[in-house]
């Protein structure tokens, strides 16, 4: 490929690797927390046709992705308080939840299939975006791109230089102490998860409003899984989520870039690439347990009960 391909690829992995990156955080929050959200792709979905609908309507990305946030927010709220204070199965819960996600992002979206977004706003930072190479590659994408850096950035910053960071990684590592020193686990633990399901709910909006943009069923397509697979291969650390994020969105991309390129392979097993990265990544970090149990919240999963 030559370096006009190059940086086009460079640009698509940015771009791609957003949404995985915004979701993947989120659910961070969650898992450092303490708790385990298995519907990441029922909440995405449900964004996604929220923050579509939106856009629409409106025809402002910002209220559609208001809408998605919000969208994601009310589902992980409901999540929450069946797992936080009904204390039902984690696990369980998360999977109703992606399935319910499905179902009702299907319901919704039946009649915007066919519905079209205006035309898209071409965005790029000026004089670097013209710089050769690089300005095609870094600065002409959508601003959602640099808010995920930032994200990340805050996000470490909050997690390892701040107080409430370091309350809420207490939590997940020993709710019985942080409860003993007077600190509300229930509370914190759900503000958590219903921060995650913002962040998911903004990947799912982007994806739909910006990243492709339109609605179909199914328009997700696995990346709320991958982003869960992600805090698990960034052993549960902001800097290597975006990192793993772009990653993952670079193999999404060369698959189109190898088909544009005529190499013969068949279309399948590049469109499954992603998913076996997947598999591969996740099966070497699991031959080290030891590794995963040193870096991993201690109380991941685990319910916790006041006075018991």
């Amino acid at each position: 490929m030559d370096s006009a391909a190059i940086a086009l690829l460079i640009a698509a992995t940015l771009n791609a690797g957003t949404v995985l990156a915004i979701a993947a955080l989120g659910l961070l929050i969650n898992e450092r927390a303490g708790i385990v959200n298995l519907g990441a792709e029922g909440l995405m979905l449900v964004a996604a046709v929220a923050g579509f609908a939106t856009a629409v309507h409106s025809g402002s990305d910002l209220l559609a992705f208001a809408a998605g946030a919000a969208a994601g927010a009310v589902l992980a709220a409901a999540f929450g308080v069946l797992v936080i204070w009904l204390n039902t199965n984690q696990y369980a819960s998360g999977l109703a939840l992606s399935l319910f996600g499905a179902g009702l992002s299907a319901f919704v979206g039946v009649r915007y299939t066919q519905e079209k977004l205006g035309p898209r706003a071409h965005y790029e930072i000026p004089g670097l975006a013209d710089l050769p190479f690089i300005g095609p590659a870094l600065f002409k994408h959508h601003p959602m791109v640099y808010v995920a850096l930032a994200l990340t950035v805050a996000l470490s910053w909050f997690l390892y230089r701040s107080r409430a960071g370091l309350v809420l990684r207490a939590v997940g590592e020993s709710p019985e102490s942080a409860h003993a020193l007077g600190y509300p686990v229930r509370r914190l633990r759900l503000l958590a998860v219903v921060a995650g399901g913002a962040l998911c709910g903004l990947a799912g909006a982007y994806l739909s409003v910006i990243y492709t943009p339109l609605w179909v069923e199914g328009l997700v397509a696995g990346k709320g899984w991958i982003a869960l697979a992600l805090t698990t291969f960034a052993t549960w650390r902001p800097a290597r989520v975006l990192l793993g994020a772009y990653l993952f969105g670079g193999v999404t991309m060369l698959q189109f870039h190898l088909q544009g390129q005529g190499v013969q392979i068949p279309s399948q097993l590049l469109t499954a690439l992603p998913y076996l990265a997947t598999v591969v990544v996740l099966v070497l970090i699991s031959r080290n347990p030891t590794w995963i149990r040193i870096n991993m919240p201690a109380s991941l999963g685990k319910p916790f009960h006041p006075g018991s």
